[in-house]
């Protein structure tokens, strides 16, 4: 298929690169030329906006970081929905339900289809193809895009048979890893500073029942190393708290414990973390505790 991608960055390139991998023709837009750059030496055409891409494409895939940038680019003056050609919209991002439905139905008097499409596994797993993928929209739809988006991952689930559903599935795997993010940061410089190895606590962890995405992977491959490159920036996953919380509170759940864990997010942002690496949260901690996780790898 000929299939356009909005937004190639830490995410969105190595999904674009499956997309090559296959066979499929591919146009790009980005406004970070660096991040178009290794997609474009591998023959993908380079659109010159948002609404060129959508004037070349009839699938277009978006991978944008904030909720604002997402705006601009379908509703701008060279946005999406300027162009001609498209008829699909594949969102991949964490947007939640509200904001969904604002551009689906900006959308609609152009009869373009969304898919709700978000995504789970950092950007470890997109260049892996590892990826959780979450979908949900019209079946018919999703079917014709299900051999594109399977190419990410080889777990697939159906939310649902309209966009949103899958925004509710992926918000809520998102708190669950950022409530397990900070409760492993604290968890893990209590352990060091009580005189474990650090090494030791990931395998036992690992092995047992605290086991969790942050011991999986953003520990043992960011902390130890003292890398702190998981590749995902604070205000991205401060974003979906956000959007979560929001959206538990709208179902009328109490949402206690996330609003707590908020709390730890919101305190490192206030200490200007917001584009550092999720992985430095742990830093906080170790600030507050006066000792720091030592280097193991």
């Amino acid at each position: 298929m000929e299939v356009g991608y909005l937004g190639v960055g830490a995410m969105g390139q190595p999904m674009a690169h499956k997309l090559l991998n296959a066979g499929h023709g591919l146009t790009i837009y980005d406004i970070n030329e660096t991040a178009m750059q290794p997609l474009l030496e591998r023959q993908a055409r380079r659109a010159a906006s948002p609404r060129d891409l959508a004037d070349r494409c009839e699938i277009v895939f978006v991978s944008l970081p904030t909720l604002a940038a997402f705006r601009e680019a379908v509703l701008g003056p060279n946005g999406l929905a300027g162009g001609g050609a498209m008829k699909v919209l594949v969102n991949t991002c964490t947007v939640g339900v509200p904001f969904l439905r604002e551009i689906e139905t900006a959308l609609a008097p152009r009869q373009v289809t969304i898919v709700d499409c978000p995504i789970s596994g950092g950007p470890a797993g997109a260049r892996a193809g590892t990826l959780s993928v979450m979908v949900s929209g019209d079946p018919a739809t999703v079917e014709s895009v299900r051999p594109l988006i399977s190419l990410w991952g080889s777990t697939l689930t159906i939310a649902g048979d309209k966009p949103g559903a899958a925004q509710v599935l992926k918000l809520t795997n998102n708190i669950l890893f950022a409530v397990s993010l900070a409760a492993t940061s604290e968890a893990f410089v209590m352990g060091a500073k009580g005189g474990l190895d650090p090494e030791v606590m990931v395998n036992a962890i690992n092995a047992g029942s605290g086991r969790n995405g942050a011991t999986q992977t953003v520990i043992p491959t960011a902390v130890l190393d003292r890398s702190f490159g998981y590749g995902a920036a604070l205000h991205i996953l401060m974003k979906d708290i956000d959007l979560a919380i929001a959206q538990g509170e709208e179902l009328g759940v109490p949402m206690w414990v996330c609003q707590a864990a908020r709390l730890v997010y919101k305190h490192a942002m206030f200490e200007g973390a917001a584009d550092n690496d999720i992985s430095t949260l742990v830093r906080h901690v170790e600030r507050g505790a006066g000792f720091e996780i030592p280097k193991t790898r």
